[in-house]
This record gives structure tokens, sequence and C-alpha cells, in this order.
């Protein structure tokens, strides 16, 4: 049974400018299944419940502290990056003496937890803990050198290693924990007398076996829990293996995937019994799908909440939205924020819904707007209906109460009331309430004009 530090406090490391992403977005910003590489990095050094978390940034600094600032973290500048060990001088002051701090990087994003949570188990007062990969091809990583009896003696960055110890397979992460006591230390005696001239963090691991300190290496079982991402092809191939991991645990949680590889789950999804996703799905946000929701191919869900039965068809939007039991939805049907749908809702092809409650039963099956509405129960609205919303100042409500009929082609003037019941013409402008059980009819009147001839196309001349 794994034990954990008393106090952490997390340093991440994110103020490298990027040059291979050949983007002005710094590299801690570029997206992973669309949030930020540093925000899935902070997201899961929280899982571990630190007492505080660094982040030491420098490229793009405003940047990167505006997009991430609802996160509570405590900033830190490097304001010139003269490498991983100056990177952690910065935010050496911050760190108290008993506790254990665990260093993580703002661009390599898929680490798990339980691994991070192993590596601590293995720092104490007498040991620091070093997480490393074991690579078919290591080139361009820092060779962990151990002696004969396979304990860890320091770690030689490519550029400086010999022909020897280019053959090593064990490579460095840079993941690692210690007491701040020791690594202050040894950060006061880092020097930048390297093929780099860099002061690097990794030098600390030969610091620590001459002062005594055992070094507790951790193997990695997944190398991708450690790749970084230094362009736009690793970026890729970092979302690939977020997107497989996302649809595994899917798949084991009960949901039947008809393609992994063409599924995207950016956010947090809960699901029942017998979920069914058709390809190029994207989840987006928290989204919870109930037991039997079936969502056809290329729909984007977005912080939603569909309930059991629930059947998406292809090409719906939905986005923070909440879809009751047993509703029928699309294709190519949008619902916007802020609605609400009951229990066996139809909305059909080319049906936008925006801020509004549908009653249970109702449908709107064809080419209808429904803005800011309140739908009772077992109404029809017809194709082609509009609730005109908006006077181009100030948004109206449009009321449309249980069993009402509304004619196909009809345009709602809010704010109105439909009463219970009633019925609309085909084709009418409805501008002041209707009352209930009666039809309303608001169409000009019909007129043939004799005579009349279609205009003709002039000749060229």
């Amino acid at each position: 049974m794994s034990t954990r530090p008393l106090s952490l406090s997390v340093v991440i490391l994110a103020a490298g400018q990027g040059k291979r992403m050949k983007s002005d977005l710094p590299k801690v910003l570029q997206p992973l299944a669309g949030r930020p590489l540093l925000k899935h990095v902070i997201d899961t050094a929280r899982q571990l419940d630190p007492t505080s978390v660094h982040v030491v940034y420098g490229h793009g600094g405003d940047r990167v502290r505006e997009t991430l600032k609802d996160e509570k973290v405590s900033w830190v500048l490097q304001a010139e990056q003269l490498g991983t060990g100056h990177a952690v001088m910065q935010a050496a002051k911050h760190l108290q003496d008993d506790e254990v701090v665990l260093v993580l990087y703002g661009d390599v994003p898929l680490t798990k937890s339980q691994t991070l949570d192993e590596l601590l188990s293995l720092a104490n007062a007498k040991a620091m803990s070093l997480l490393t990969v074991m690579l078919d091809d290591p080139t361009g990583y820092g060779r962990v050198i151990r002696d004969s009896r396979e304990q860890v003696q320091k770690i030689v960055e490519q550029k400086d290693a010999s022909k020897k110890e280019l053959l090593a397979r064990e490579c460095n992460s840079g993941v690692m924990a210690m007491h701040a006591k020791h690594l202050k230390s040894w950060l006061s005696r880092l020097s930048n007398d390297n093929a780099q001239g860099e002061y690097y963090l990794t030098d600390v691991i030969a610091m620590a076996v001459k002062d005594g300190i055992k070094v507790n290496p951790l193997v990695v079982a997944n190398a991708a829990e450690v790749l970084g991402v230094n362009d736009k092809v690793q970026l890729s191939e970092v979302e690939a293996v977020h997107r497989r991991e996302k649809a595994r645990e899917l798949m084991l949680a009960g949901a039947t995937i008809v393609d992994p590889a063409r599924i995207d789950i950016r956010g947090d999804v809960t699901i029942g019994k017998d979920v069914y996703l058709d390809v190029n799905v994207v989840l987006e946000g928290k989204v919870t799908l109930g037991n039997r929701v079936h969502i056809g191919p290329n729909c984007v869900i977005r912080d939603c909440t569909i309930e059991e039965g629930t059947d998406v068809l292809p090409n719906s939007v939905l986005d923070r939205a909440i879809i009751g039991p047993d509703c029928h939805i699309g294709p190519f049907a949008r619902i916007r924020p802020s609605s609400t749908l009951a229990r066996g809702v139809h909305i059909g092809n080319f049906v936008e819904v925006k801020n509004s409650q549908i009653g249970e039963g109702s449908k709107a099956n064809h080419l209808t707007y429904l803005g800011d509405s309140t739908i009772g129960s077992k109404v029809n609205v017809g194709a082609g209906t509009v609730t005109c919303n908006y006077d181009g100042a100030n948004k109206s409500r449009t009321q449309i109460d249980d069993g009402a009929f509304i004619g196909s082609g009809s345009m709602l003037v809010a704010p109105v009331k439909i009463g219970e019941g009633a019925t609309i013409g085909a084709g009418s402008t409805i501008t002041k309430d209707a009352p209930a059980s009666k039809l309303t009819i608001a169409r000009g009147k019909q007129v043939t004009i004799d005579g009349w001839k279609r205009p003709v196309k002039k000749p060229s001349p």
C-alpha cells in the first residue's frame, strides 16, 4: 500500500516557447481534446491533493495567465529560459523545507495521477524518486545511467553522452519527486557547464547520489504517459493516444462505440447501460448519457444531460441542454443552451431550440425555430414556424399552452400567448394572444391579378 507525503507542492514547468510548433499560440496552450496542454497537467496535479501548485511560465506569459486565470495556482515568472534547473530555481523560494516537491511539465499531458501517486510513495527524507521509461529508440532523450548493482547514478543528456552511455535504453521523463530541503541545496550547486549552456535539473540526480540520498526509479509501464509535445506531429500523436484511452474507458463502462478511432471525448462523460455511440461523435465538457441513449453519426454533445431511451439522429448539435427520456432528436437538429425537453419530445430535421422549455410529448418535426419559448405538453408545431423573439433590441417570450396546434409557416411575434387547445391556421402571423380551444387565422387577403404577365429576360445587345 502506497504512502503519500503529508505536505506536497507541485512545480509545473511551462515556460518554453515551442518554436517547433510554428504557432503564435504558446506551446502549453496548444489544444488537446479541447483543453490547453497545461490545463491537463494542472488537473492531474489537483488529483494529488497538493498543498500548492506553482506554474513556472515565461514565453507568452500574459496569454497563458489570462487563458488559465481561473486556476488556483501560484504563477512564477522565468524571464530568461536558461534550462529546467533554472526554471525550478524560480519556484524554490515558494517551497517549504519539509515539503515533498513533485516536478511536472506543462507539455507532458498524459501522465496518470495513479502513476504519480506511486512515484510519490518512493520519496522520503532519505530518498528521491524518478520516473523513467524504456524506449526502443531513445534518440533525443536523456539517458538514465545505472551502476553494476542497478542503482541509478546520474542522467546524461544526449548531447553530453558518451558512445557507451548512448546505448542505454532507459530514459529520463523529467518527472521527479524529492524533499524541498534537498532540492534547494542541489539547485544552489547547479552549473551550466555543458553542451547547451543550460542549468539541467537532471544534474540533481548525481548530486543526490553523492550526498547519500537514494534515487528510487519508477519505470512507467506505458510510454505514452511521458510523451512530450514539441511540434504539431507530436500533438496529433498525443491526441490519438488520449482519444483511444477515453474511448476504452467508455467501452469498459459498457458503451458500444462503433469505431474507437472516430470518436472524440473532450471532457467528463458518465454513461448508463447500453449506450450506443456512432462514428464521429464529439462529447465535450460534462456529459451524462442515460441507459439506452443512442447517438448517431457526426453529432456534437456539449455539457448536456440526456436521459434514458433518447435517440439523437445524425448531424445534430446539443449544447448545454437537458434532454428528457424517450426523446427523438434530429437529424440536423440544434438544441442551444438553457433548453429543457421533457419526456417524449420530438425535435426533427432543421429545427433549432434556444432557451426554451418543451413539455411532454410535444413535437416540432421540420424547419422550425423555437427561441425563448415555454411550450406545454402535446403541442404540435408545424413546419416553418418561427417564434419571433427579437425586436432588434430586446428578447421576448412566447407561451404555447398544452394541446395547441400551430399550422405550418406561422410567425408567432413575441410576447404572445397561444391558449390551451388553440389552433393557429397555416401561414398566420400572430401578434396578439390566441384564445384557448379556438381557430385563429391571420392572413392577408388572397388576390389573383388578371392579365398579369411574368417578366421576360431582355435580349442581349
